[in-house]
């Protein structure tokens, strides 16, 4: 069976490596994904029902429902939701990511990335900007505010431009970044000026979204992390397209969502592996220590499975210390580490200080288990209360347990073939 799973890992990979994603659209979620339809909210990580979540991801429901007009207080919500008549379903379930709660709802604009190698489609929400968040928890009329803004305002003004463009190709932004120093995750300077340099011609040029184009621009050139989201999108466009090939032990998907750790591989499908969350390790803000600290969170590990975040930290210096990795030579020692559980590196994605050899890339199951490496994910930290906000930044590690979950189904199913 050893030569059909290496069959699969090498075209699994092209489908990884060739993909390229392209902006075509800002939507609302409902008019791009029709499945998520009245009464149904999307979440970051595996599934989770209401009465397991963690009390950000429960803020963020609660949130979500008064956005969408489902209740009039953060009360109301919640009796909504644990009544269980509101589905709460995995984001990634309908191609889609969001960062750290990564909520999404009907009316929510979202980004539409679409890979032209294969013409598969991967979504995410926008960024919101830094402050009280949804994807923190929080939940207050400021936050509802804003999300409407961003439905209102800032969305039809990226749309129209987008379109006008003709879409906006990532793959070249994300590679110039990573040559900048963004790793992608916890640094997006790069890439988010990349993106507000690509897009702002076709942004004021015959805009019917004049009168707000001053506030839309300073939404943009004010959140260095803007480009985060669109980079997760990017990322799963990619991996969905290594999805497609059957008998991969390529990990597809790394996800949590505040509770549980969950991976998916190309042999087995949509089904998920999961074990508990794990504390970042990491630096907190004045004022706050882990005791604070909520669970690993989101799914922008989705980020680290292509190669970027903490796989290609050796290309960002300046985000070593934001994460508390230590010295540039520990950020050097973590790409290399995860280089030997990955199948290749990225060719589009190149480290110029390593002589421009592309980010390990394609986590191999078979090599997390044998070596017993497991991945690193660059990662905010959440406070454990819902509202509270980002305590901190850190690295987290992927719980072996769901690896050895992975393996132990893939034999099986093997055997019973």
């Amino acid at each position: 069976m050893q030569k059909p799973i290496e069959e699969a890992n090498q075209a699994a990979l092209s489908h990884m490596y060739n993909a390229e994603p392209v902006l075509v659209d800002v939507a609302p979620a409902s008019e791009v994904m029709p499945q998520l339809g009245e009464g149904m909210l999307l979440h970051a990580g595996p599934p989770v029902q209401w009465p397991a979540m963690c009390s950000p991801m429960q803020g963020a429901v609660a949130g979500a429902l008064r956005y969408q007009g489902w209740a009039g207080t953060e009360e109301e919500a919640a009796a909504l939701a644990s009544s269980g008549s509101v589905t709460l379903q995995s984001a990634h379930d309908f191609s889609a990511v969001g960062p750290m709660t990564g909520i999404f709802s009907p009316s929510m604009p979202v980004f539409v990335v679409e890979n032209r190698t294969l013409g598969n489609q991967a979504y995410c929400t926008i960024n919101e900007g830094l402050g009280k968040v949804m994807r923190f928890g929080a939940n207050d009329d400021s936050v509802i505010e804003r999300l409407r803004w961003i439905e209102k305002t800032l969305a039809p003004a990226l749309r129209e431009a987008v379109l006008r463009a003709g879409g906006v190709e990532l793959r070249p932004i994300m590679a110039q970044a990573l040559a900048m120093g963004d790793e992608m995750h916890q640094r997006n300077v790069a890439a988010t000026s990349l993106f507000f340099r690509a897009i702002a011609p076709h942004l004021v040029r015959g805009s019917s979204q004049q009168a707000s184009l001053s506030e839309v621009t300073d939404f943009l050139v004010g959140n260095d992390q803007f480009f985060l989201n669109l980079a997760m999108a990017a990322a799963k466009s990619a991996m969905d397209a290594a999805a497609s090939i059957n008998g991969s032990t390529l990990i597809t998907a790394m996800s949590r969502n505040g509770t549980n750790f969950g991976i998916r591989i190309g042999a087995l499908g949509n089904r998920w592996f999961t074990a508990p969350s794990l504390m970042p390790d990491g630096l907190y803000f004045p004022g706050f220590t882990s005791d604070d600290a909520n669970p690993d969170m989101g799914d922008s590990a989705i980020l680290e499975t292509l190669g970027l975040g903490a796989f290609a930290m050796a290309g960002s210096p300046a985000v070593v210390g934001f994460v508390g990795a230590g010295t540039y030579r520990d950020a050097l020692n973590y790409t290399q580490e995860m280089g030997e559980i990955t199948l290749g590196h990225h060719p589009h994605l190149s480290i110029p200080n390593l002589d421009y050899q592309g980010v390990p890339s394609g986590i191999d199951l078979r090599k997390v288990v044998e070596t017993g490496i497991s991945p690193a994910i660059n990662t905010g930290i959440a406070h454990k209360e819902a509202g509270a906000g980002q305590v901190g930044a850190g690295i987290a590690r992927a719980p072996l347990e769901c690896f050895h979950q992975a393996l132990e189904a893939l034999v099986n199913e093997m055997e019973s073939r």
